[in-house]
């Protein structure tokens, strides 16, 4: 009886330490608080609205040369690997990267000397290739329903093929579901003529309005006015056009989203059977009446988590995308066609990350029949 709930109590703590490491990001650097945010405690620290302490992090796009140059990393299927012993065996850094330690660990702006003022800094920033640096508010952990408040791997990948194929986005009316803090619909800015940055949560939202108006050096003052940050709830059946709400969509918004899109994009936004459906189901509502074909472009990180359900380590959330992806390929109810192939992750690495084997871009290919 002992031994059974000494087992059970074990079961549970590595369920829990799953779930922890399923909502934390991995990466580290210089950060620093948020001046202005929701609220302050005592001693001054900022917070969100439901008390989750906000910084802000710098990170510089590489310049040519400084590169990562990453081998192609998606795989058709997922496997578990386990040592000699039977003990779960996670690549934690890319074996096949013959780069410096520098250049493949997430160094954020790493500061010199001693300790720069907030003023200093921003000086030294605007003249020197301040068009090189992205900053965006964030939180450090959240409970799982405000992951989007956290900059996620998937996001850095996305940005990298968005900095790796400019041309192909050039003047182009794009739609990011699942926006976050808006990584992507900030590197997208810089060339696409209209970016419609979207998520749900008028907390979220406000945060990812101040990233947008904080990369404003990026892409210039004209185009923040392409970037409207809009509220897009993949459970409600259609847009929020209430003019009263800061983050609702005008009619002029919706016919132009209708008549230009042509691409539509998403940052690790599975992780959740219920809102991967969900997200899914607005793929196809948008795309259908869409006047254009369009191309979504999906980037996603298998995590392997240990389920008391199976009793070993899967990745339900990433095998359910796939089922959603292969269903989405095999409709046939005459009136949408959707092609889905993955993405080769071989494109430079523009931010300095860990690309870890486990990272995948996927392209959905949207037309009517």
């Amino acid at each position: 009886m002992t031994s059974t709930v000494v087992f059970q109590c074990g079961i549970r703590a590595v369920a829990r330490l799953a779930l922890f490491l399923s909502v934390s990001p991995t990466f580290r650097g210089d950060f620093k608080p948020q001046k202005q945010c929701a609220g302050e405690d005592m001693q001054g620290w900022p917070w969100t609205s439901v008390g989750q302490p906000v910084f802000v992090s710098k990170f510089r796009i590489l310049r040519e040369g400084e590169q990562v140059e990453v081998q192609d990393s998606v795989k058709s299927d997922v496997g578990v690997f386990l040592d000699d012993d039977g003990d779960l065996d996670v690549t934690r850094k890319p074996t096949h990267m013959v780069c410096d330690r520098e250049k493949i660990h997430p160094v954020i702006l790493s500061q010199a000397g001693g300790a720069v003022s907030d003023e200093e800094d921003d000086e030294v920033e605007d003249k020197e290739c301040s068009k090189d640096i992205i900053r965006i508010e964030h939180t450090m952990a959240t409970p799982l329903e405000d992951v989007g408040k956290q900059i996620w791997r998937g996001a850095f990948l996305l940005s990298d093929f968005i900095l790796s194929f400019p041309a192909v986005f050039r003047e182009a009316t794009v739609l990011e579901l699942g926006a976050g803090t808006g990584l992507p619909s900030i590197i997208m800015a810089g060339v696409a003529k209209t970016v419609y940055c979207t998520d749900v949560g008028e907390d979220l939202l406000s945060m990812c309005q101040r990233n947008v108006a904080l990369n404003c050096h990026y892409f210039g003052p004209a185009a923040e006015r392409g970037v409207k940050v809009r509220q897009l709830d993949w459970t409600a059946d259609d847009f929020l056009t209430d003019t009263d709400n800061e983050f609702g969509w005008s009619e002029e918004e919706v016919a132009d989203l209708h008549d230009n899109t042509t691409f539509v994009i998403a940052a690790d936004v599975c992780y959740d059977d219920d809102l991967t459906d969900a997200l899914f189901r607005t793929l196809y509502r948008i795309a259908s009446n869409l006047r254009n074909t369009s191309t979504a472009y999906f980037s996603i990180e298998k995590r392997l988590n240990f389920t008391l359900r199976h009793m070993d380590v899967s990745c339900e959330a990433y095998d359910h995308f796939r089922l959603c992806l292969k269903q989405l390929a095999d409709m046939k109810d005459g009136k949408m066609k959707f092609t889905v192939e993955p993405v080769p992750c071989s494109f430079p690495q523009f931010f300095q990350y860990e690309r870890v084997n486990q990272l995948e871009l996927w392209k959905v290919s949207a037309s009517a029949v």
